[in-house]
């Protein structure tokens, strides 16, 4: 009994470790696949890998479209949550948001792309009421170079994400210091800056980490809305994984490999900033 009350919180704790075994032997399994050819060690993969215009092409569209539509959640969650946080706060308001949670991805993909496709309900609607000549002349939102489509989906399914990870931040706001910026002449931007920032910070930025790290690798939505060209970076990997040329592999497990190693910089350096951030606040200072 003694050993279970000194080591209750790791006992605790390993169900979610145990969790974490999975990932973490397929992160390994990919690394040891990209660096081993014919049983030695090797760099060539990688080599092979950082030479093809297609990766970096991809790599980079990939970090664009999971920017954008992490920014733009973020931006659209706050906004909501702001200027609608009295009915959100509410069992009604609660549902509304609760509602598109139920629903995966791909759901919003098919519903984006009966919407906003040339020949799908709002082209049709377009078309009817005079707004155009021709479905055709509706403009191309869906498997579009420009990710427009796949963007509409992760903002359709974030957005409600970013307002349940705001609502206890403003459920729990001391209005005091709202009230103390405005009577010392303060604008409504420096209200915000100054009582309302400092707190919002620290959730968006957890928030976006998890929002851009699951639409940079994610792949039912780049596989139904995506272009064939330039492919999210998901979409190449699998491709390169299931071609039948066995010799491109290899080139998928790396890719894989080196998506998680910027997956993993880019959560480093957020958390490291909203430590700082956290430890300012402790300091009395922004």
């Amino acid at each position: 009994m003694k050993f279970f009350k000194i080591n209750k919180a790791w006992l605790l704790l390993l169900p979610a470790f145990l969790f974490l075994l999975l990932p973490i032997y397929g992160l390994f399994s990919a690394l040891m696949s990209s660096l081993t050819m014919n049983g030695s060690f090797t760099i060539s993969v990688y080599e092979e890998l950082f030479s093809r215009d297609s990766f970096w092409t991809s790599l980079l569209y990939s970090l664009q479209i999971a920017f954008i539509a992490t920014i733009l959640s973020l931006l659209f969650g706050l906004l909501i949550t702001r200027s609608f946080f009295p009915y959100i706060n509410q069992l009604s308001g609660k549902l509304s948001v609760w509602i598109p949670m139920l629903f995966p991805h791909f759901v919003w993909g098919y519903i984006v792309l009966l919407l906003f496709q040339q020949s799908g309900f709002l082209s049709h609607l377009a078309f009817e009421i005079g707004l155009i000549d021709s479905r055709d002349a509706f403009p191309i939102w869906t498997n579009d170079k420009a990710g427009v489509g796949m963007i509409l989906t992760y903002m359709g399914k974030e957005i409600p994400f970013v307002l349940l990870m705001l609502l206890p931040i403003y459920a729990q706001q001391n209005t005091n210091y709202k009230d103390l910026v405005q009577t010392l002449g303060g604008s409504r931007f420096a209200q915000f800056k100054d009582a309302e920032w400092p707190f919002v910070f620290p959730v968006l930025m957890e928030t976006g980490i998890i929002l851009f790290s699951f639409v940079f690798s994610a792949y039912e939505v780049p596989y139904l809305l995506g272009s064939t060209f330039p492919e999210m970076i998901s979409i190449l990997t699998y491709d390169w994984f299931y071609s039948g040329d066995w010799s491109e592999r290899p080139l998928a497990f790396a890719a894989m490999f080196f998506t998680s190693v910027i997956i993993g910089i880019i959560a480093w350096v957020g958390f490291s900033l909203l430590n700082r951030k956290r430890w300012l606040l402790t300091k009395g200072q922004r």
